[in-house]
């Protein structure tokens, strides 16, 4: 309620595809990284947590570690990425929670989505749930990297038709790089859909597909 009473009237808050998880069980969100608000924004309209993975330094920090396990937070470090810390995560998934990566590993420096790091595909794989691709815009320039102030900005998230377990499975263990190309191809168009909608295009509404009217008024507004 707090971030609600902050985030709508500072960036014009708003969101479309949340609806999708009403009578969701487990489900995995793979998102772009633009901003260190990602995490509140992403899920501001749901009724339920979402559980994120964090470095763990961060949990040594002591207001900010006691707040990151208050809202389901699972640290990560080097040795444990593929151990300890996913296996809690498929457990949650096992349990009915809703997870969110961001597969770029690391915030944007310019708004724009960079190459999806591999990491997040042992997840993928063992999720057996439905995947679904979300894109943020206009977090970057609401706090932009390096910086700790809020600046008035319009924000946008659109979550898109998820990508289902069977179709995740149709690709082999040597189809790596399809599987990333999928995944990313599928972000990005909820990305430029939110881009779109964030520049006074209309509300995406239906399945987001990569060449989408909204992204024509993207191109266009550009231009």
């Amino acid at each position: 309620m707090a971030f609600k009473a902050v985030f709508y009237p500072w960036f014009g808050y708003k969101a479309t595809g949340s609806e999708q998880f009403k009578d969701c069980a487990g489900a995995l969100i793979l998102s772009n990284h633009q901003s260190m608000l990602d995490p509140l924004l992403l899920p501001l309209q749901f009724t339920r947590p979402v559980t994120y993975l964090a470095r763990s330094t961060l949990f040594q920090k002591k207001f900010l570690g006691a707040f990151l396990r208050k809202v389901y937070v699972v640290p990560i470090d080097r040795d444990s990425a593929r151990a300890g810390s996913l296996r809690e995560m498929q457990r949650r998934l096992d349990h009915g929670f809703v997870v969110g990566i961001f597969p770029e590993g690391t915030r944007s420096t310019d708004g724009k989505m960079g190459p999806l790091k591999p990491g997040f595909l042992a997840i993928l794989r063992r999720a057996k749930v439905p995947v679904f691709p979300a894109g943020i815009a206009g977090a970057n320039l609401a706090l932009p990297r390096g910086k700790i102030m809020l600046r008035p900005c319009r924000v946008r998230v659109v979550i898109g038709k998820p990508i289902m377990p069977e179709e995740i499975e149709a690709f082999g263990r040597k189809q790596d790089d399809e599987l990333i190309e999928l995944v990313r191809s599928r972000i990005a168009a909820c990305a430029d859909a939110a881009e779109a909608w964030r520049l006074g295009g209309p509300a995406p509404t239906g399945p987001i597909k990569k060449n989408s009217p909204i992204r024509e008024l993207l191109r266009s507004r550009k231009t």
